[in-house]
């Protein structure tokens, strides 16, 4: 019988029983057409690969992350998954959309349409997640009918203001999900709901949103697996707790691995999905059941039924294995054609310009001076009780906390009170702006200014004194976007920005380069964190608790409400 391909000698994952079985693996228009016993006395293959024992595995499947946090177009990224097995992914374009709006998705699927893996796209659900901040797009019900209608779209992205949700107000997220359920009932509904529990929780999933990948607590993921939702988990939620809960009970069918953000230098050194498959692994979870958190049951929940197995008719994406415990990857197969062996020198190709022209002009926002640093009280002189973001490492999260500044000639004398400034300014065309005080594991000198801000991703700086904060933030601006490091007046690194203001299309391996080489000062400036670009990236993010800033003021997230600086 012709066939194109036949894979001999391989231990080949059966996602049905969770187990490997030997045999030969014959593959048919890009598709699994025969898994058995029978090999080359029966089948005429055009390619003949001799497997000599390894392990047959599915393409490794992530269906929840955002391209934009890599700070790399789609083609680069798209580069970096397959030297990392991942084959099929489930990106929303939430960063893009924040910025232009309907055509930053559009513009995102069609440079991903000539990608080796397959991008099945997510409709960015929550843009603005609040009214509390000023965004360049706005992606509404007509929006998501239009691409509902013409494009290839998996599900609804994540549902992120979960306050409008419990306090059943009248507002953009609810009338969405009302909608939603309404127009699309099949339609897959994704979540981000942070730290709820009992009544709140369900009162979610009664909405229709019916999955979380947010940091979880054992106590939090039962309650969402009971609740019916599907769980995605991230690394950061690969507590011994959480993985001994995972490894223990018979939960398979409820939850899977997925990345959500990778930053470059993570992506380029360490890997991607594998890294969480892996860590899976040498936390006591069998190979088997890793695999499957990592392929049939992201499939699954996707309703992507022709992927995330090895059996007949399903798409041929599939990974050669030597080792199962270093996961080490031999070699790439995408719909039957190797892309990647692990042998041979892997090159990514030339990156092109992707995007069009408006693109590449999009912070809409003219030179600071040092004035804008100026922190004006309004108050007589004295000393006043201000709200402090206070920020710890292990966690994107923030705390409330109050300290006691100075106010001089109606200016608050933040300089040498042990707090550093956090601002945040427009980029849109508007003159919205809002000063802050910040503290804890942050930078103790020189300043940082970066447009790479989620999710309104405005021009966001922190420092200890203006004139470093001035620096930086008109670098960033000149540059169109970026992320900018300086220290007693001298820049220590700048990240290059200019698509949208938070991609580059450099090669992965330059970002990755640029993005250590900001990591590495803001850590010789006192930065402490396991992520950091990531959690300063987060301080503008008004959906994650606890006391954030926008453009309109700092945020009291779990109040949904803009709160003044001074305490009254």
């Amino acid at each position: 019988m012709k066939v194109d391909m036949l894979v001999t000698d391989v231990r080949v994952y059966n996602s049905y029983f969770k187990r490997f079985t030997k045999g030969n693996v014959a593959i048919k228009d890009g598709k699994f057409f025969y898994i058995g016993d029978r090999g080359t006395e029966y089948f005429n293959a055009s390619n003949v690969v001799e497997g000599d024992g390894s392990y047959m595995v599915p393409g490794l499947i992530d269906i929840h992350l955002h391209i934009e946090s890599t700070m790399v177009t789609p083609a680069t990224f798209s580069y970096g998954l397959i030297r990392n097995g991942v084959t099929t992914i489930v990106p929303e374009p939430h960063e893009m959309a924040n910025v232009f709006g309907l055509p930053g998705v559009k513009e995102m699927i069609r440079a991903s349409e000539a990608c080796e893996v397959d991008m099945f796209y997510s409709i960015p659900s929550s843009v603005p997640a609040t009214s509390m901040e000023t965004t360049g797009g706005d992606i509404g019900i007509g929006e998501i009918d239009d691409l509902l209608r013409t494009e290839r779209i998996k599900c609804l992205g994540e549902i992120m203001n979960f306050y409008e949700i419990i306090t059943e107000a009248p507002s953009k997220t609810n009338a969405i999900l009302e909608h939603m359920n309404r127009e699309y009932p099949d339609l897959i509904i994704e979540g981000h709901v942070p730290k709820l529990l009992d009544l709140e929780l369900q009162q979610v999933a009664f909405a229709g949103v019916h999955s979380d990948h947010t940091h979880q607590t054992v106590e939090g993921m039962e309650q969402r697996m009971a609740a019916g939702m599907f769980v995605e988990i991230q690394e950061k939620s690969m507590t011994p707790e959480v993985m001994e809960y995972l490894i223990s009970e018979p939960v398979e069918e409820l939850f899977c691995f997925i990345t959500d953000d990778v930053m470059a230098d993570s992506f380029m050194e360490r890997g991607h999905l594998n890294v969480l498959l892996k860590k899976a692994i040498a936390m006591g979870m069998t190979p088997e059941r890793a695999i499957y958190a990592c392929t049939y049951t992201p499939a699954q929940r996707m309703r992507m039924y022709d992927r995330g197995s090895i059996a007949p008719s399903k798409v041929a994406d599939f990974l050669l294995i030597s080792d199962l415990e270093s996961f080490q990857i031999d070699e790439v197969y995408k719909a039957g054609r190797r892309v990647y062996d692990g042998d041979q020198r892997y090159d990514q190709a030339e990156p092109g310009r992707a995007f069009p022209d408006s693109f590449y002009t999009s912070v809409d926002l003219a030179e600071l001076s040092l004035d804008d640093f100026d922190m004006e009280s309004g108050r007589a002189d004295g000393d006043y009780t201000c709200r402090v973001i206070q920020v710890k490492n292990g966690s994107t999260f923030t705390e409330e906390v109050h300290r006691s500044v100075e106010s001089k000639r109606g200016r608050l004398q933040w300089e040498g009170s042990g707090l550093a400034q956090i601002a945040t300014f427009s980029r849109y065309g508007t003159d919205s702006r809002a000063h802050g005080l910040i503290a804890g594991d942050i930078i103790k000198s020189g300043a940082f200014a970066t447009t790479y801000s989620h999710d309104n991703h405005n021009l966001l700086v922190v420092g200890h004194n203006p004139e470093d904060m001035l620096l930086a933030a008109n670098e960033v601006i000149r540059k169109q976007g970026g992320v900018c490091c300086v220290e007693g007046g001298k820049i220590l690194s700048m990240l290059e920005l200019p698509v949208g203001g938070i991609l580059s299309e450099d090669k992965l391996e330059c970002v990755s380069e640029q993005v250590g080489q900001v990591t590495a000062s803001l850590k010789a400036m006192g930065y402490e964190h396991y992520n950091v670009i990531m959690s300063l990236s987060t301080l503008s993010l008004p959906v994650s608790p606890a006391l954030k800033i926008t453009d309109r003021g700092l945020i009291d997230v779990n109040g949904g409400c803009v709160v003044p600086l001074i305490v009254d």
